[in-house]
């Protein structure tokens, strides 16, 4: 959350911004009566200023959805103004050119003008910036009505190794739960409803069971109680779910967060693997699920996992499941160090909440940050699948990457 100096930078780079687009406002209603330019620069203004009121506010909202909201609107106004000054910076620095050349070459050529009824060449990237800029803020406001609209996807893997016994093995992946930002209990009870139609034989979830504290899931553990499954629920924890992106009066205070977010997965009847592997039995056989802390690769992220630690004795099972909130912990540890491990299930990206996804083609920006950011992966034999997370954080909405429950069914190919 913004802070003391930062929001100070923060609506510094606000106002630049809205000044410079001003310009650009005030260039376009230029051909207007004066009346029509005056109310558009009023409305303008308000509009900016009251924006710069809620940055400065920000820091005194306790209402995580209020906040999470007006910094929505606040980063996508940003991020749409900044769009659009992409175009203006260009036509800018085109009409510059232009005037050097002039007064060089031709000393009476002054550029461009909008003349009768033609629209300008200054005037069209304007106005193309302009509606640029209007549709991601647009996109992202829309994107509001997505956060609960949970899409099931199905993945079908097959593996010369499984075991006959899991053969039509079907089992959904839950991840990021993010509990602190959910504000409506009957679109999240749906969500659980669509998991339990689905009559998996077990439920695993990696990881993020809250943005910060133990006390955001209180309202809704009696929700989550209610997925059940003949084989079990398992989970793991996510890099949030330690306490380590809030303030805390002491390490003992902390630490009683993380011990109150163990003991919430037991009280809903969830086995929370931490750092350990189990058997799973079907049919006859067993294969292992395996569970660590979070463990990343990134340098921001923490390393609590301890593979070390849960692997020892797992080698024996013909298939194995891992467990591991961070996806970047694939292709640091569990590919080059452990290349038995069958099928490794992560979340954490989210998607970013926005991109493109069309058959034959995904996209977020999250990518350039995540090699394996969403979906199914797979190197050799092992296979790596990315949740996009049920919840959201920070944006409370979904642009193109939906929130997700995956239903896995596992096959034996000869």
């Amino acid at each position: 959350m913004l802070q003391g100096r930062t929001v100070w930078i923060v609506i510094a780079l606000m106002l630049l911004l809205d000044a410079y687009v001003f310009q650009v406002v005030r260039f376009l209603t230029s051909q207007s009566g004066p009346r029509t330019r005056l109310g558009v620069g009023i409305a303008y203004w308000v509009v900016a200023l009251a924006v710069v009121f809620c940055i400065s506010i920000l820091p005194s909202i306790t209402s995580n959805v209020l906040r999470s909201y007006l910094m929505a609107i606040i980063l996508g106004l940003f991020l749409a103004k900044l769009l659009a000054c992409l175009f203006f910076l260009a036509d800018d620095f085109r009409r510059l050119i232009q005037w050097m050349v002039g007064k060089l070459f031709f000393h009476k050529t002054e550029g461009e003008a909008v003349a009768g009824e033609q629209v300008s060449r200054s005037a069209f990237v304007s106005w193309l910036g302009m509606a640029v800029g209007g549709t991601l803020f647009g996109t992202l406001v829309y994107g509001f009505r997505n956060k609960y609209n949970y899409h099931i996807r199905r993945v079908t893997l097959s593996y010369p190794n499984l075991p006959a016994g899991f053969e039509g093995f079907r089992f959904v992946q839950l991840s990021d739960i993010h509990s602190g930002s959910f504000n409506d209990m009957a679109a999240v009870e749906h969500g659980i409803d669509l998991i339990l139609n689905e009559r998996p034989d077990c439920i695993l979830f990696t990881g993020d069971i809250v943005n910060n504290k133990a006390v955001e899931m209180e309202p809704y553990r009696h929700v989550f109680a209610r997925l059940k499954a003949p084989m079990g629920v398992y989970s793991t924890l996510g890099n949030h779910d330690y306490g380590d992106y809030d303030w805390w009066p002491s390490a003992e205070a902390k630490q009683a967060n993380l011990d109150r977010i163990k003991a919430i997965h037991g009280e809903m009847g969830w086995r929370l693997l931490m750092n350990e592997h189990v058997a799973l039995r079907r049919g006859g056989d067993e294969i292992a699920l395996i569970g660590i802390e979070n463990w990343s690769a990134k340098a921001r992220f923490p390393k609590y996992g301890r593979m070390d630690q849960a692997y020892p004795g797992a080698e024996r099972y013909p298939f194995k499941i891992l467990m591991s909130h961070d996806p970047s912990h694939w292709d640091a540890q569990v590919r080059p160090a452990y290349p038995d491990i069958d099928l490794t299930l992560s979340g954490h990206t989210h998607g970013m909440q926005f991109g493109i996804e069309i058959p034959g083609f995904k996209w977020s920006p999250v990518e350039y940050v995540y090699k394996e950011w969403a979906g199914l992966y797979e190197q050799g034999a092992q296979k790596l699948y990315v949740n996009r997370g049920f919840g959201f954080l920070g944006y409370p909405g979904r642009v193109g990457i939906l929130p997700e429950i995956t239903v896995f069914e596992l096959q034996k190919s000869v």
